[in-house]
């Protein structure tokens, strides 16, 4: 179990939530140990304001004055400290109690109000009095003996902030902590469900299901391996349906002369037939139409995957139509067959040329087949609805209404002789270009072969 990749992107996302939790546990001791320093400081700040005071009272009127003191100890008071003020002989000079008990009722309900102080308590103060000595230019006056003050409730302003982050922080351990675990569990299954389903895609073609996807979602690096798993898994597909597609044609088109060579041969053995050269060179008749139904399959299977092997590029069609026809002008000559060429200036092609000169190729042979002596040829090319266009036009017989839905089937063969392949190859290699080739025809007039082929001219 611990060797599941989901399991392993469990613990790393949870073990960076624990760091982080423990780094904010670290930062709060320190924030709180920082807090309790400034505490104590402001706490000693505070009782050092009330012996200055203290002292200055003692300067000012060069000796103990009763109503000075009942202030500096009020102040105290309101300063949260319980204070006694006591001479060098340590007799008490005044006390918290005794100031408050002096005060007007009004004075005496704000201040106690304020301070939290009850004259009915004596344990208001917080622990034992702490005495501090007084000075005046050197030369001990006394003593200040201090106290702080214990809220109602027993808990100070920073008694309950201490408390209230203490229980945020637990409640924040729970609540980040449980959360933490769950985003981990969800975003270690969203890893890792991706990969698992390309493992799955990957078993199911091991066993022979080549049709096997994965879901593509996003643009990141895992989606972008789905897409290269499903371009691998399509071109697995494409080969294996030429594969058999090809085993599928050859069995049918060898069948035949085989059986008529393994006829002859059998009556041969038999002494049914006589051996002489006229049985050899039917044999050997039907070895050459062997070979050539092979060549013919070489041709076709290596215009199926065509698509796997283009190598495009931007073709200046008027120049590229040119050589064409002047490669084939004498043979149009030979057969009193006229070949023109019109084609606008600027066209292009976005394609494989030996694939489109081979298409090309094609149908002008197979035309010039159908066309008797004095017939003519027009070849057109140009740019038309976002499409570059090759039009072969002849003045033949033209194709019947009947056959014209098959003439671009293998082995379909509208006239005696040949294998019936060169539409068929044409028609795979325009394909292989997201192209198309159609075909208008009236019988005993002639037809007109239009190769589509989109406008690709921009792209990379």
């Amino acid at each position: 179990m611990i060797r599941s990749l989901w399991v392993k992107f469990l613990i790393l996302l949870f073990s960076v939530s624990v760091v982080s939790l423990s780094a904010a546990l670290f930062l709060r001791e320190m924030i709180i140990k920082d807090f309790e320093e400034y505490l104590e400081g402001e706490t000693e700040d505070k009782i050092y304001r009330v012996m200055a005071a203290v002292e200055g009272t003692y300067e000012k009127y060069s000796g103990w004055n009763g109503d000075a003191l009942r202030e500096n100890t009020v102040w105290a008071l309101l300063l949260g400290y319980e204070v006694k003020i006591l001479d060098i002989d340590n007799h008490e000079l005044m006390n918290t109690l005794k100031a408050v008990e002096s005060l007007s009722p009004l004075m005496k309900r704000r201040i106690m109000a304020i301070s939290g102080f009850s004259s009915e308590d004596e344990e208001t103060g917080k622990g034992k009095l702490i005495s501090y000595p007084l000075f005046l230019a050197g030369k001990d006056i006394g003593y200040l003996e201090v106290r702080p003050l214990i809220p109602k409730g027993g808990q100070g302003k920073e008694m309950i902030f201490m408390i209230r982050s203490n229980r945020f922080l637990i409640l924040s351990l729970f609540f980040v902590g449980g959360l933490s675990l769950v985003v981990s569990l969800i975003f270690s299954k969203k890893l890792t469900d991706p990969i698992e389903r390309l493992t799955a895609a990957a078993k199911d073609i091991s066993e022979g299901n080549i049709k096997s996807r994965v879901s593509v979602a996003g643009n990141d690096e895992i989606s972008n391996l789905a897409k290269t798993f499903n371009a691998m898994a399509s071109s697995l597909e494409l080969q294996e349906s030429l594969r058999r597609r090809l085993n599928a044609n050859i069995a049918h088109e060898l069948r035949t002369p085989l059986s008529a060579i393994q006829g002859e041969l059998e009556g041969m053995i038999d002494g049914l037939i006589k051996i002489d050269k006229e049985r050899l060179l039917s044999l050997h008749e039907e070895t050459a139409r062997l070979k050539t139904i092979i060549e013919g399959f070489e041709e076709l299977s290596r215009a199926e995957a065509s698509i796997l092997e283009l190598k495009k590029q931007s073709i200046h069609l008027k120049p590229f139509l040119t050589h064409i026809r002047e490669r084939f002008e004498k043979l149009f000559n030979d057969k009193d067959v006229s070949l023109g060429l019109e084609c606008e200036d600027m066209a292009m092609l976005y394609a494989d040329p030996d694939k489109v000169s081979q298409i090309v190729i094609n149908l002008l042979t197979n035309a010039l087949k159908a066309t008797g002596k004095g017939g003519r040829f027009m070849m057109r090319g140009g740019m038309r609805a976002g499409e570059g266009y090759v039009e072969i036009a002849d003045t033949g017989t033209g194709i019947k209404e009947e056959e014209a839905p098959f003439i671009f089937e293998r082995f379909y063969k509208a006239s005696t002789g040949g294998l019936g392949l060169g539409l068929a190859i044409s028609k795979e290699l325009a394909e292989a270009h997201g192209g198309r080739i159609e075909v208008r025809t009236e019988y005993g007039k002639g037809s007109t072969f239009s190769l589509r082929i989109p406008d690709f001219t921009t792209s990379s």
